[in-house]
């Protein structure tokens, strides 16, 4: 074997790396910049953006009407767009992680000593960094599909509510509490629902493909020669790892269907504050 062939691995590693930091970057600082038009140019500031939901939703109350208007219309749009290019860089981050912690695993079965070390930090690592990259793209699909419903925790929270909000946040507590309808409190109710709707959705194809890929780690695992004790103690606990994230992604996804199913009680704690 050839000093080239055993470099080979890891320049292969040294540019996944590279690619995963550089779109860990793009997707702190990129979303903001890329969601951005003239008439939304300082919304970028989580503080403006804040400010200027809050005072654009209270003005839609106020109207009563299902049309978002000229305030608050842009914002959401925005917020579409942010969630649209987060959405995106996290697939690629997702990906990028996936293929990292693929060479950090298959280099650490033929690397010993100090080495293998770094590889299975590399390795587990990446397996963790690539869970957070999955539940970033599903926030932000779910995100992309329900803009305004993504929207709604900006209003509690830090800074306080000040002004015309808290009046505003009462009355649809009371419109809730007493069952009133008007075209404005439906479109909030509507977009709650399909947020959670979505989630339960996504959440159950990714339970889905988390089930398959136990089967096949397992039969991994089982046709392994006993004497790859490294591979088989590697395919093992993965074997273990998937079914748990499986499992605890199923319950998120029941919680999110419960809510998209029996809206009411879930809305009106949520602006009661309790999001």
């Amino acid at each position: 074997m050839t000093s080239t062939t055993l470099l080979r691995p890891w320049q292969a590693l040294t540019s996944a790396a590279a690619a995963t930091t550089a779109l860990v970057v793009a997707f702190v600082l990129a979303p903001a910049a890329l969601a951005s038009s003239r008439a939304t140019a300082g919304l970028g500031s989580e503080a403006n953006l804040i400010a200027t939901f809050r005072s654009a939703f209270v003005g839609y109350w106020q109207t009563g009407n299902a049309d978002f208007g000229a305030e608050l219309q842009p914002v959401v749009d925005y917020w579409f767009r942010y969630h649209v290019a987060k959405a995106l860089l996290a697939a690629a981050l997702l990906a990028a992680l996936i293929a990292l912690g693929v060479l950090s695993w298959r280099t650490f079965l033929r690397t010993g000593g100090l080495r293998a070390a770094g590889l299975a930090v590399s390795g587990v690592l990446s397996t963790a960094l690539a869970v957070v990259s999955l539940a970033a793209v599903m926030a932000n699909i779910h995100g992309m599909a329900a803009p305004f419903g993504s929207l709604l925790p900006m209003l509690f929270g830090n800074p306080k509510a000040s002004g015309p909000l808290p009046d505003t946040l009462a009355q649809v507590r009371q419109h809730l509490a007493d069952g009133q309808n008007s075209p404005a409190l439906d479109v909030i109710r509507s977009d709650y629902v399909k947020f959670h709707a979505v989630m339960a959705v996504e959440g159950t194809l990714v339970v889905l493909a988390l089930v398959v890929l136990s089967v096949l780690l397992w039969r991994g695992f089982a046709r392994a020669d006993r004497a790859e004790r490294r591979s088989r103690r590697l395919l093992a606990a993965y074997g273990v790892f998937v079914p748990l994230l499986a499992l605890t992604l199923a319950v998120i996804v029941v919680a999110n269907a419960t809510t998209a199913a029996h809206p009411l009680p879930a809305l009106e704690s949520f602006f009661a504050g309790g999001w």
